[in-house]
């Protein structure tokens, strides 16, 4: 029976909070009936930023790169060239199909990028230049021939870092922008910038419930919450490396989880020692210790099939694994975004640099799908071509018996006709 060292303060869920959501739904209104001028509005609320464009020329992006220290240019091509080489294996992994079912009937798929995709790239106390790898670059890899990336200014600065990432991620358009503006300006398209026809990145609430109402008027990647962070782990490493991990999740904000399911009550208790020794000295604690407190936990289990099972129910957006078996994880695993495996790895290098996506579901959603990467870019259709009059009339004849079924009058003609041409006689008796 699992024994709770440390539980959350908070038992609020993560919902949808209305009062966002109408203001959110009023801003979208606005940028949808008054274009530019409410973009520019907002931009000057929100941003104080105002410039004559807000797209960044050829010149103006140059002028950007060459001023960011070399480096660091040479770290960010670094992790796109992590980011860029797994996302070309994925790429690789996916083939067309064609297959023959019946004599003269071809069936097959095909993937088909997208043709332009908005990335936002955050920005704030965290500039995310890494979201501009893992967006931007990851669409180029996939074929996508426009890619048009937003970021806000910083204090009416502009963040040179994340522009220079997206310009070698690869990005054809980049814009200065931030917030519901920005990402409404690339769903609906404005004077100033066409429209998408899907739109991915991280974002705080305001872009998220932006995400979330523009989505059918373009495809998202997914709808992402606070970041959430798993640990599984046993007496096989300490209460240091444990705590570390944790608040390294927990800073990203004061709703972020970061909990810790342990078989070892011993490791459970330095851990929480070690957590308020840390967030002493943290350069970040005014958020990682609300964070903490609020949605902080530490669970014993008796054993690992505990652990295995409260992990999958969590379904968090990380799971990291230390344990003297750590493979049984990997195999029993089903429900989280990414899985990092053993004390040599951790959540920040995925979130920087190793080369998986950062981006990935949160509050419940690996329990249905995975984060993003090259196929969220792809769309995979289907085509089919049947040669043989044979084969023509026998589907003719089931079709119509179907559709018959299911009073498609129309539907049932489509099927007779090819049954009477190609069948060198009427439909069978029972087609209707």
């Amino acid at each position: 029976m699992a024994e709770t060292l440390k539980e959350a303060a908070s038992k609020g869920a993560h919902g949808a909070d209305p009062a966002l959501a109408e203001r959110v739904n009023a801003l979208i209104s606005e940028i949808a009936e008054r274009g530019e001028q409410a973009v520019r509005e907002m931009s000057r609320t929100f941003d104080d930023w105002a410039p004559d464009e807000f797209r960044l020329s050829a010149e103006q992006i140059d002028e950007i790169v060459a001023g960011v220290d070399a480096g660091t240019l040479d770290d960010i091509r670094f992790a796109q060239a992590q980011i860029r080489n797994f996302a070309q294996v994925q790429l690789d992994s996916l083939h067309g199909v064609e297959v023959e079912t019946l004599p003269g009937v071809t069936l097959g798929h095909k993937h088909i990028p997208v043709s332009s995709v908005g990335a936002y790239v955050p920005g704030g106390r965290y500039p995310m230049v890494a979201s501009a790898h893992m967006s931007v670059l990851t669409a180029k890899v996939a074929g996508v021939p426009r890619v048009a990336a937003c970021t806000p200014p910083i204090s009416g600065r502009i963040p040179a870092e994340t522009v220079a990432a997206m310009h070698l991620a690869g990005a054809d358009e980049i814009y200065l922008l931030g917030g519901v503006q920005a990402v409404a300006s690339l769903a609906l398209g404005t004077e100033f910038v066409d429209r998408v026809d899907v739109l991915v990145g991280p974002g705080n609430a305001f872009v998220a419930e932006a995400k979330r109402q523009l989505y059918g008027r373009v495809g998202i990647d997914l709808l992402a919450g606070p970041t959430e962070t798993l640990l599984l782990a046993d007496d096989t490493v300490d209460g240091e490396m444990c705590a570390t991990d944790l608040l390294g999740q927990a800073e990203h904000g004061p709703t972020s989880p970061a909990v810790l399911l342990t078989t070892s009550r011993r490791l459970g208790q330095d851990t929480l020692a070690e957590v308020h020794r840390q967030l002493e000295s943290l350069p970040t604690a005014d958020v990682a210790s609300v964070a903490w407190e609020d949605y902080g936990r530490i669970i014993v289990c008796d054993d690992n099939a505990e652990m295995l099972a409260l992990a999958n129910e969590l379904a968090f957006e990380h799971v990291q694994v230390m344990t003297g078996d750590d493979d049984f994880f990997l195999d029993g695993l089903t429900n989280y975004g990414a899985l990092f495996l053993g004390p040599m790895t951790n959540v920040s290098y995925g979130d920087k640099v190793i080369g998986t996506n950062h981006t990935l579901p949160t509050q419940g959603a690996a329990r249905y799908t995975g984060g993003l990467w090259v196929g969220k870019f792809l769309k995979t259709v289907t085509y089919q071509r049947v040669t043989d009059p044979a084969s023509s009339a026998l589907i003719g004849e089931y079709c119509s018996r179907l559709c018959a079924i299911e009073n498609f009058a129309g539907h049932k003609a489509q099927a007779d006709i090819r049954v009477r041409r190609f069948g060198g006689a009427p439909a069978l008796s029972g087609a209707g």
